[in-house]
């Protein structure tokens, strides 16, 4: 039997991240909680993040997919080497995170971070 899920509900999940991750936040080691992403491995954040910082939901290979834009001049607060990024929102809660390419980062500078895809597969 064929398996069947309605774009309607993969966009349900994505557009969560969409309004609700504020905070995009490049840490050195992977955060599995919100602290972690936003102060124990956090090296620079961008806070005030808008539904405008995305782009889709949209079709995608074989299911749907939501772009992080990309965000520049995000200023280091910690040198280290950045090996994540993280998506939180205000209401202490970790959205995604994804590994990023290492880098290096010092304290005073600004890091960019490209563009950046959270995809969905249907169901198989």
């Amino acid at each position: 039997m064929a398996k069947y899920l309605h774009d309607d509900v993969l966009d349900g999940a994505l557009n969560v991240i969409k309004n609700n991750a504020t905070k995009l936040c490049i840490c050195s080691t992977q955060p599995t909680t919100y602290t972690e992403a936003i102060t124990t491995y956090k090296l620079a954040i961008k806070t005030g993040l808008t539904s405008g910082d995305y782009t889709g939901p949209a079709d995608h290979t074989s299911g749907r997919k939501l772009t992080v834009n990309a965000q520049s001049t995000i200023s280091v607060d910690l040198a280290g080497t950045a090996e994540h990024v993280a998506l939180t929102g205000t209401a202490s809660v970790l959205y995604a995170v994804t590994t990023c390419t290492s880098q290096a980062l010092s304290l005073g500078n600004t890091v960019s971070v490209p563009a950046w895809i959270i995809s969905m597969g249907d169901p198989t």
